[in-house]
């Protein structure tokens, strides 16, 4: 069951560490360490992806920003109550950690890569930008053990958002795609905005199950 489980939300990325090792909860005594990974995109950008990573994996103690690291795990997601609402919080959680002075050079290892085998739970967003590429945005309820979800967002292009535009609430999908983060502006106030930073999955394959 639990591997089963597992299964549905594979997650690999490799980049280089940005920061240090910022702590973010224990459960049972066993700490949990946030880090931000710088992994390239295919043009000259980047994103930086947050990744939970647990003190029995890798040794907090010891410097991390700079050198390179390359995780397997999830891509999971959280809410945290702020402001009197929920704002849901994503990031790799891993169960597997490498540490490197530079990313080898090994086929194996994909920078960024995310297989996602879920429910969808919102009605999907069709829309096309000003330039007339087309854009939909869908929910994914992944399952975890214990009747827990996961939620992540992920967006589609082109023939790919055409297709999703007809998936219906409970429709069951398989996606492979890239995580990608996106800087946007929250307004606070009448004069005043927030830099905030979404995480997202970026679509490149999607398949649509029927149900037995």
């Amino acid at each position: 069951m639990t591997d089963k489980v597992f299964e549905n939300n594979q997650v690999s990325i490799a980049g280089q560490v940005t920061g240090g090792f910022v702590f973010s909860h224990d459960v049972f005594g066993e700490g949990f360490y946030m880090l931000e990974i710088s992994v390239s995109r295919l043009s000259d950008s980047y994103d930086v992806i947050p990744v939970m990573v647990s003190e029995r994996l890798i040794n907090v103690e010891e410097p991390i920003e700079g050198r390179f690291l390359v995780v397997n795990g999830q891509f999971r997601s959280y809410n945290r109550h702020e402001e009197n609402k929920n704002r849901l919080l994503l990031s790799v959680f891993a169960r597997e950690v490498f540490v490197c002075d530079e990313l080898p050079e090994d086929p194996e290892i994909k920078p960024n890569h995310i297989y996602l085998d879920g429910y969808v739970c919102k009605t999907p967003i069709y829309r096309k930008t000003p330039l007339g590429r087309e854009i939909a945005d869908l929910l994914l309820a992944v399952n975890r053990p214990y009747g827990k979800s996961d939620y992540i967002p992920c967006i589609c292009w082109g023939r790919n958002a055409r297709f999703a535009e007809g998936f219906t609430v409970g429709g069951h999908i398989q996606l492979w795609g890239r995580i990608q983060s996106r800087e946007y502006q929250k307004k606070i106030s009448e004069t005043e905005f927030e830099k905030r930073i979404a995480y997202e999955v970026s679509v490149s394959k999607l398949e649509y199950l029927t149900e037995e």
